[in-house]
C-alpha cells in the first residue's frame, strides 16, 4: 500500500481551521498528480493499434488521476487558497517516492509499459488498506503501525472538514473548474460546504481503492487497484458467485503483446540528447507541451475560465508529441523518452505561441 508518514494524517486532525488545511490539500494535489506522468508514459510507450484493453484499462486511470487532481485543487479554492500548479517543484524528479510518501516504500520511475510495472510499481501506489482477496490475486503485506495509508489521510480530512463545518468553505466557487467538457457533473461538482466536500473526497477514495466490502466504485468499474489486477491476471474481473468474495478474474482475456511497446530507456533525461539533434527536438517539444499543459491549469484554477479549453487541447497535442518522440530514434537507436518536467524556459527556444492559445477538445479525443 502506498504508506505516508502517520504525522501528516496527524497534522490533518490537529488543524486548528481552514488555513492549516492548505498545506494538507496541496500535498494532496501534488500526490495526485505525480501517479500521471507513470502512468501517462506507460499508456503512450503502448504502440497504436495493439494492447488495446490494456491502453484503455491505463488512460482510463490516469484520466481518473486528473480528475483526482482538480477535486483537491477545487477543494483547496473553496478553502480560501490557491493551488499551485505550475511551479518549480511541482513535478517530481523521477525515479522517486512520490510526495507524501516514505523513503523505504516504492519508487515510481517513467518506464515503458509491463505487466512488471503494474504489478511491482502502479498496484502498489493503489493498494487499498485492506485489500480484498480475490480469487487470482496476491496476499496482503503486513501493514507497519508507523505509516498510514492515503485513504486514511482522505478520512482524516473528511473527518476534519466535518468538524470545522460549512463556514470553512470561504472561497470564490466561480474560480473552481466545474465543466461538462472536463468530467461529468456527478464526478465533478462544485465544492461548497461539508457535503460536498465529502461527496467528492469518497469519490477520490473509492475510485483508487474501492470499498472494504467492494472492488468496485460507485460507477460499478472495477477501482484502481483492482483495475491494474486485470493486467496482471490477463482477466477481467467479474461477478463470481461460487466464490465466497463474489469477485474473480475469470472474465475475457486481456492479452498482453510485448511487441506492441516502444522500447523507451527508462526515466529519459533531455541533456541525454545532443544538442541540435532530432532526439533532442522531439523530446524539448514534448517537455514544452506539458509545461504549457500545467500552465494552462494554473491560469484556470487562478480564475481565467480561458485556460480550460487550451488545457483539453494540450492533453490531446501531448499524446501526438509522444507518439512523434517514441518514433524518433535516439544516438543508440532506441525510441526517444518522454521527458515529463517543468521547463517554462523552453517557450522561447520551442517558438510556441502563448498559453491561451490552441485548440480544443471533447474527453474522448484525450
Amino acid at each position: 500500500m502506498l504508506a505516508v508518514d502517520r504525522t501528516l494524517v496527524s497534522g490533518v486532525r490537529d488543524a486548528a481551521g481552514r488555513v492549516d488545511l492548505h498545506r494538507f490539500v496541496q500535498l494532496a494535489i501534488e500526490l495526485e498528480h505525480s501517479t500521471v506522468p507513470p502512468y501517462l508514459t506507460a499508456y503512450y510507450t503502448l504502440r497504436p493499434g495493439t494492447n488495446e484493453g490494456i491502453a484503455a484499462a491505463v488512460r482510463g486511470v490516469a484520466v481518473e488521476e486528473m480528475l483526482h487532481l482538480t477535486i483537491a485543487a477545487n477543494l483547496l479554492v473553496a478553502l480560501g487558497g490557491r493551488p499551485r500548479i505550475a511551479a518549480p517543484g511541482f513535478v517530481p524528479d523521477y525515479p522517486t517516492v512520490l510526495p507524501m510518501n516514505v523513503g523505504h516504500s516504492v519508487v515510481v520511475g517513467l518506464a515503458p509499459y509491463s505487466r512488471e510495472l503494474v504489478r511491482d510499481v502502479f498496484m502498489r501506489i493503489e493498494e487499498p488498506e485492506l485489500p480484498l482477496h480475490l480469487p487470482g490475486g496476491s496476499a496482503d503485506r503486513a501493514a507497519d503501525p508507523e505509516f498510514a495509508t492515503i485513504g486514511e489521510f482522505y478520512a482524516a480530512l473528511r473527518d476534519k472538514l466535518t468538524e470545522l463545518g460549512d463556514a470553512a468553505f470561504v472561497g470564490d466557487p466561480t474560480r473552481q473548474v466545474v465543466d461538462r467538457d472536463w468530467f461529468p457533473p456527478d464526478q465533478l461538482f462544485p465544492i461548497r460546504d461539508v457535503a460536498t466536500a465529502v461527496t467528492a473526497l469518497e469519490l477520490v477514495a473509492e475510485e483508487g481503492e474501492g470499498t472494504s466490502s467492494s472492488p468496485l466504485d460507485r460507477e460499478g468499474e472495477p477501482a484502481h487497484y483492482y483495475r491494474f489486477a486485470e493486467l496482471v491476471h490477463g482477466r477481467r474481473l467479474v461477478t463470481d458467485p461460487s466464490v465466497p468474495q463474489g469477485f474473480s478474474y475469470t472474465g475475457a482475456a486481456v492479452p498482453f503483446d510485448p511487441d506492441g511497446v516502444w522500447p523507451m530507456p527508462p526515466d529519459p533525461r533531455l541533456e541525454t540528447h545532443p544538442p541540435g539533434s532530432r532526439s533532442r527536438f522531439v523530446a524539448e517539444r514534448f517537455t514544452d507541451c506539458y509545461t504549457r499543459l500545467l500552465q494552462a491549469l494554473q491560469l484556470t484554477f487562478d480564475g481565467a475560465r480561458a485556460g480550460l479549453r487550451p488545457a483539453l487541447g494540450l492533453m490531446f497535442e501531448l499524446r501526438l508529441l509522444a507518439q512523434d518522440a517514441l518514433a524518433t530514434p535516439d544516438a543508440d537507436g532506441r525510441p526517444t523518452g518522454l521527458c515529463f518536467r517543468y521547463c517554462p524556459a523552453l517557450r522561447t527556444t520551442q517558438g510556441h505561441a502563448p498559453v491561451l492559445g490552441g485548440p480544443a477538445v471533447t474527453p474522448a479525443e484525450r
